[in-house]
């Protein structure tokens, strides 16, 4: 069985917490929970016939006055970038990381999920920023850790990548 390590990182408060939850456990709370540091869950998915143990690294919120430790990135083969559909700055948060990522780890699979499409009425993220990151190569996906729209396809499609690497 191969082993692969998953990184989320964003924002504070855009569902990192209730993605990974979301995806594991099939579970979703509304009460909001700060990590701290790092929170390590795991699965084991099948592939192409082929069994994946992975190892999914929920980080900290970055902002002005945290940020990721970038020794925690070391080893990683995957990124799931994440920003919160209803907050424009988290989106500047999630280009930010790219940059820390491609700088630190060269090319590495990344998808970035806007989240909260449960509630998109309400999104500072427009079409256009949508449209903007797609032209520039990035694979964008909208979820929801509430509803769990796409959540397991994300992750289904990260894992496909990384194998295929």
């Amino acid at each position: 069985m191969i082993q692969k390590k998953i990184c989320l990182l964003g924002a504070f408060a855009v569902g990192k917490t209730s993605l990974v939850q979301r995806y594991v456990n099939s579970l979703f709370s509304d009460k909001y929970l700060t990590t701290l540091g790092v929170k390590i869950d795991k699965k084991v998915v099948t592939v192409d016939d082929q069994d994946v143990n992975l190892m999914i690294w929920d980080l900290a919120g970055e902002d002005e006055f945290m940020t990721v430790r970038m020794s925690y990135l070391r080893g990683s083969s995957g990124f799931l970038l994440v920003a919160d559909g209803t907050r424009l700055d988290t989106l500047e948060t999630a280009k930010r990381l790219k940059e820390k990522i491609e700088i630190e780890m060269g090319p590495k699979p990344l998808i970035l999920l806007i989240n909260k499409s449960d509630v998109e009425d309400e999104w500072q993220i427009s079409v256009d920023d949508i449209a903007d990151l797609i032209t520039n190569g990035w694979t964008v996906y909208k979820t929801s850790a509430k509803s769990g729209d796409y959540v397991e396809h994300v992750f289904q499609d990260l894992t496909l990548k990384m194998v295929s690497e």
